[in-house]
């Protein structure tokens, strides 16, 4: 009997929830490793003028401290994804560009010394100007931050699809409005960690860190340490405490932590604390859009024009600009809109550098476009339910064929939206919403409408250049994944994913997969979920980010366990001489269909596999172990005409919100929330409901909360969640949670990925909700997170 589709408990819980659990800080370190500590800028942007480290190096335990200048022949720059000269070293060298940016690196025989020592160092710098304002930022006279490249500007292209000329000359109304969407964190209970090791007699760095990929960027790091690939041995540990994206920022650490380990001679380890994560480790983008559409008085959007102007933070470093084109291929989200003008713009600034997170470009997409949808419904006096409803793409048209290029594989987004509309009682919630006015009370209801990509095509990375400037590099395209499964001559099954999950349940949904393909206990597989570079089989792909692994890890671990089964079958066929398409492998034996008194067991065909293979079918290889890559062929580059399919597969959130605004103080209180999803076949749905409940946390804390700021000058004012505000238990309010499954063609078990979608659709719901509210007050809702402060200022 099939476990699929069953709510199963997650394997990885019995180790995690007693305290087994092996996270960065449990491994177990090098000989003699040392401790470090990152001193780091108090300065947004200045030249160094010195730093003087004498007394520091004097400290008993103290093994060696090193600055730019000190690694600056070890170190090349790390690559980035555009055509400006931008050159980014994990330590500042000449020049600090935002507080926080590394400026020395002190090893020590413990932590406490190395703190000690810090503060012996004397740093003497030449401030500059600084500027954190995107659009200031892109200003000619603005403060330049990289001199090579003569402008704050890193990225700037402009794309045409359809007739938006005409589509505005025929417009009934042209509705405008620019939005600001906030940079904000993703706060993992686990902080970044490196153990980094150099072997001078093979030349390898042996790099243990809980990063979670894209591996694409394994090549990147191995460049700016100036050794082949091969010679950069990447460990993830079993279990990483959360990432949501974040921990890809760990990119620069690995590299400094290696030179260090090099320079000195010596392994070390370096934890970062809750300071440094909030100050100095990545974040989401904070990003400025400038949006019109062209509107009939029906409420038909027939075209947009957009402007997209992302602050990237002090350096535009890989994966960005990404961040803008992440979600190109649906970037007119679940509307049939044939008619885009877009420009993008990635701008540097005095702020930390920005990199993935939960939704990667989706919560910067979606909050101006689903806040447009109702924009529009105000002001053409109809409902938004209309509204929404008129622009959906209709169920017979899918596959879906995006302006930009997308390729929506399956679908019915009229359906997933009228249950929403049912469920959350619509009609109902209105005439609560006017009792509540005579009572001067301000409830108000809102909407988003989403679509869920999953599954990056790395192509997507090069719509960044024109098309003469691909013409003149290799292609990008694809989506590949790998997984193997082996057999031990007993009859056990081990996988190994290269997923590296972050708290997903994995491990759980792998198991299943491989027990419904192969008929036998899950209990009897066993899944390594830790990956390394040096003998895992993985890809540039590989990774947990991009909600991933439901669309392309799964199809691996299926096609892995079917050549598996295919071998046993074949050697079976031999052993009961009968053709092959006539057996069956169920509950640990292959049978005759019509015969099922005529079987071997798995122990059996194992057992030969590994222990006679002279008896195995001609031209066979001894031993059970196989690999699958997985991929799609719609994943490609890509084309002239700017046309790109960004994503594997394409999933729907439909959400429904519920909230009363409080105008004397200010606050929001969501008083329930309904959410449809959409992720064709559930593989389980326990899993998939813990992972729903996470991303509409996350975004609940960039509709309300959660916000790291900067003052005009540059400095850093969130640094501690005194001031870094996240939603907790009570902040969470009650959701009601509703599936639809349109399986995927495009993927062995039809699923698709999850788990980011309410992250990008709750800060536009919620804020819908919120301007409904506030209707009768003549404020429109442009800005998150929509604190206490922001509304009660926004009201006087």
């Amino acid at each position: 009997m099939s476990s699929l589709g069953k709510p199963m408990n997650r394997v990885e819980d019995a180790r995690l929830l007693t305290g087994k659990g092996t996270y960065i800080d449990d491994l177990p370190v090098f000989p003699n490793t040392k401790q470090v500590m990152i001193m780091r800028s108090t300065l947004p942007h200045a030249r160094i003028k010195s730093i003087d480290v004498s007394e520091a190096l004097k400290m008993a335990g103290v093994e060696g401290i090193l600055t730019g200048q000190d690694l600056r022949q070890d170190l090349d720059y790390l690559p980035v994804g555009v055509t400006a000269p931008v050159e980014y070293y994990p330590i500042a060298i000449e020049k600090v560009r935002y507080v926080g940016e590394p400026i020395a690196v002190i090893v020590a025989k413990n932590r406490y010394i190395a703190e000690d020592a810090m503060e012996k160092i004397k740093v003497e710098y030449d401030p500059l100007p600084a500027v954190v304002d995107v659009e200031q930022a892109a200003e000619p006279d603005a403060p330049i931050l990289h001199e090579q490249v003569g402008s704050n500007v890193a990225n700037h292209r402009y794309f045409h699809y359809g007739n938006a000329d005409q589509a505005f000359a025929e417009a009934d109304h042209i509705i405008k409005h620019k939005f600001k969407f906030p940079k904000y964190s993703a706060t993992p209970v686990e902080t970044y960690g490196v153990l980094a090791s150099y072997d001078h007699a093979s030349e390898v760095h042996t790099v243990h860190a809980n990063f979670h990929g894209p591996f694409i960027l394994h090549s990147l790091m191995a460049k700016a340490l100036k050794v082949p690939s091969s010679h950069l041995r990447l460990i993830t540990p079993k279990d990483n405490g959360g990432s949501y994206g974040i921990k890809a920022g760990l990119v620069p650490y690995i590299v400094l932590m290696s030179a260090v380990s090099k320079k000195l001679g010596l392994p070390v380890k370096w934890i970062e604390d809750r300071q440094e994560h909030l100050m100095s480790s990545s974040s989401g983008t904070d990003r400025v859009t400038y949006i019109e559409a062209a509107v009939k008085k029906d409420g038909k959007v027939t075209g947009f024009r957009m402007k997209f102007i992302d602050n990237v933070g002090a350096y535009i470093r890989a994966p960005e600009p990404a961040c803008l084109y992440r979600n190109h291929g649906n970037t007119t989200g679940a509307y049939d809109v044939a008619n885009l003008e877009l420009e993008t713009m990635a701008v540097m600034s005095n702020k930390c550098p920005t990199g993935l997170i939960r939704g990667y470009g989706g919560q910067q997409t979606y909050f101006p476009l689903e806040r447009m949808m109702h924009i529009i419904a105000q002001e053409l006096q109809l409902d938004p339910v209309d509204v929404i409803r008129k622009n959906l793409i209709a169920t017979e048209k899918f596959p879906f064929r995006t302006a930009t290029g997308g390729v929506y594989d399956s679908g019915d987004y009229v359906k997933a939206f009228n249950l929403v509309v049912e469920t959350g009682k619509y009609q109902e919630l209105r005439q609560r919403q006017e009792e509540a006015r005579k009572e001067g009370r301000h409830l108000g209801i809102g909407f988003a409408c989403i679509v869920e990509p999953s599954g990056s095509n790395m192509g997507y990375v090069t719509i960044a250049l024109t098309p003469e400037e691909r013409a003149k590099s290799l292609p990008k395209s694809g989506c590949p994944e790998a997984a193997t499964v082996s057999i031990d001559p007993m009859g056990n099954v081990t996988v190994r994913i290269s997923t590296t999950p972050s708290g997903q349940g994995h491990e759980t949904v792998t198991a299943q997969i491989v027990s419904d393909v192969l008929g036998i206990p899950a209990e009897r597989i066993r899944v390594i979920a830790e990956l390394d570079t040096n003998t895992s089989a993985w890809s540039i792909a590989s990774g947990s980010y991009s909600s991933r692994f439901a669309a392309l890890g799964s199809s691996a671990v299926y096609h892995a366990a079917g050549k598996v089964k295919a071998k046993l079958i074949k050697i079976a066929s031999s052993l009961l001489h009968t053709s092959e398409d006539e057996l069956e492998l169920q509950e640990g034996k292959v049978f005759v269909k019509e015969q099922p008194e005529k079987q071997v067991p798995l122990r059996r065909l194992t057992g030969l596999a590994h222990w006679n293979p002279a008896d195995l079918p001609a031209d066979m290889e001894a031993g059970i172990y196989e690999t699958a890559y997985f991929s799609l062929p719609q994943a490609i580059q890509p084309d002239e005409n700017d046309l790109i399919n960004s994503s594997a597969t394409y999933g729907f959130v439909a959400d429904l919100v519920l909230v009363e605004v409080m105008p004397d103080t200010g606050e929001v209180r969501i008083e329930d929330y309904f959410t449809v999803h959409d992720a064709g076949t559930l593989l389980n749905p326990k899993i998939v409901d813990g992972q729903i409940y996470g991303g509409l946390a996350h975004g609940i804390g960039g509709a309300l909360y959660e916000e790291l700021m900067y003052d005009h000058r540059g400095q850093f004012l969130t640094g501690s969640f005194m001031d870094y505000l996240c939603p907790t238990a009570p902040e969470i309010p009650r959701v009601t949670l509703k599936h639809i499954e349109t399986p995927s063609p495009l993927t062995p078990l039809g699923a698709k990925g999850l788990g980011e979608g309410n992250t990008m659709s709750a800060p536009a719901a919620v804020a819908n909700a919120v301007s409904d509210a506030l209707e009768g007050f003549g404020v429109k809702i442009d800005t998150l997170p929509l604190s206490p402060n922001y509304i009660w200022k926004l009201l006087r």
